[in-house]
C-alpha cells in the first residue's frame, strides 16, 4: 500500500506542469523526441539520486534546505529566467540538425536548483522514509527507483508531446512563435516561485 501511495505520489509530481516538463515539450518541438532523451535521463537519474541523498540526510537536509531555501529559489528562478531568454529568443533554424538541446549533465545538475524537485524529493523523504535508522539506506534505495521508474515514462509525455506538436507548427513563423510563448511561460512560472518565495521569507512585504 504504501508503494503505491509513493509510486501514485511520484506519478502525480511528475506529469504535472513545471519547470522540466515545459523544457522538454520545447525541446521535443524543436529536436525531436529522439534527440532530447539525454535531457530526460538527466532529469530522472539526477531527480533519483537528490532523493537517494536527501532522504539518508534527512534530518540534515532539512536544516540545510530551510537554511539555503531562499537562496536556493533565486538561484533556480535566476537560472530559469535566462533558459526563458535562450528559449524566447530560439529561431527556426535551431530547430534542425544544428541546434543543440540540453545534455543529461546539466538536465542533471538543474534539479538540485529546480524549486518544485526540491518540493517532491522533500515531501517524498519525510513521508515515505521509515523512523528506524536501521532500515533508512534500503528505504532511500526504494525511493530513488521508484522516481526513476516512475518519472521517466511521466516526464517522456511531454517529450513525445512537443515532438507530435513539432508536425503542426507550419514553418519558421510557427516554431518562433512557439519558442517566444514557451519562454514567456517560463518566464512567468519563475516569477511566480520567486514572488511566492519572497513573500514566504518576508510575509507581508509584497
Amino acid at each position: 500500500m504504501v508503494e503505491f501511495a509513493l509510486m501514485s505520489y511520484v506519478g502525480v509530481m511528475s506529469i504535472t506542469p513545471g519547470p522540466n516538463n515545459l523544457m522538454l515539450a520545447t525541446s521535443g518541438v524543436n529536436y525531436g523526441f529522439r534527440r532530447t532523451l539525454p535531457h530526460m535521463l538527466g532529469i530522472s537519474i539526477g531527480c533519483s539520486a537528490q532523493v537517494f541523498i536527501t532522504a539518508c540526510l534527512l534530518a540534515w537536509a532539512l536544516q540545510w534546505v530551510q537554511a539555503a531555501r531562499l537562496p536556493l529559489t533565486v538561484a533556480g528562478c535566476i537560472y530559469l529566467l535566462y533558459l526563458s531568454w535562450k528559449i524566447a529568443r530560439s529561431a527556426a533554424p535551431q530547430g534542425g540538425e544544428t541546434g543543440r538541446p540540453m545534455g543529461f549533465w546539466a538536465a542533471a545538475l538543474f534539479q538540485w536548483v529546480n524549486p518544485k524537485a526540491w518540493v517532491m524529493v522533500l515531501n517524498a523523504s519525510i513521508l515515505f522514509m521509515p523512523a528506524s535508522a536501521e532500515t533508512r539506506l534500503s528505504a532511500a534505495l526504494l525511493l530513488a527507483l521508484v522516481f526513476a521508474v516512475v518519472n521517466l515514462p511521466c516526464i517522456s509525455l511531454w517529450a513525445w508531446m512537443g515532438e507530435r506538436l513539432r508536425h503542426l507548427l507550419s514553418g519558421a513563423r510557427g516554431l518562433m512563435l512557439f519558442n517566444l510563448g514557451m519562454g514567456l511561460l517560463m518566464a512567468g512560472t519563475a516569477l511566480y516561485l520567486l514572488l511566492d518565495e519572497v513573500q514566504r521569507a518576508w510575509p507581508g512585504m509584497l
